[in-house]
């Protein structure tokens, strides 16, 4: 898989937040960078992939010159951790009709769940290489 793969995530969702935090812990080797969708890095990708830009309520995985969308870039994401959580990967059998309808319900609902933040999360100092340049 190609080494350079980019999540783009909703940088002012709790949920979004503690998503990127969970792949940082279970990616041991490294794979993925990250960028803010309300960033300049995150808005010249969705430029460069012809995206939406006010569309948020995406997880968007770009991997090998390809955007992945919802659930899809959800579990190729899963599929590429450690530990046990590659299992998820198994839900790719379900209709993709099925699964983004549970996502994009979890995405309507997330910033009532799980509050919203005023500003993108500010990455450490040992994190900032993963984060693409705002």
């Amino acid at each position: 898989m190609n080494k350079q793969a980019v999540i783009l995530f909703d940088g002012e969702c709790n949920l979004c937040n503690g998503s990127v935090q969970f792949v940082i812990r279970n990616d041991k080797k490294k794979l993925f960078q990250f960028a803010s969708l309300q960033s300049e890095g995150g808005k010249a990708l969705l430029e460069k992939y012809g995206l939406n830009s006010n569309d948020l309520n995406s997880f968007i995985l770009i991997q090998n010159d390809k955007a992945y969308f919802q659930s899809t870039a959800a579990l190729n994401v899963a599929s590429q951790l450690s530990g046990v959580v590659k299992l998820l990967a198994g839900f790719k059998i379900v209709p993709p009709f099925i699964r983004d309808a549970v996502y994009k319900f979890i995405a309507k609902n997330r910033y009532k769940w799980f509050g919203q933040r005023d500003a993108c999360m500010i990455p450490t100092p040992e994190l900032k290489s993963r984060f693409l340049n705002d």
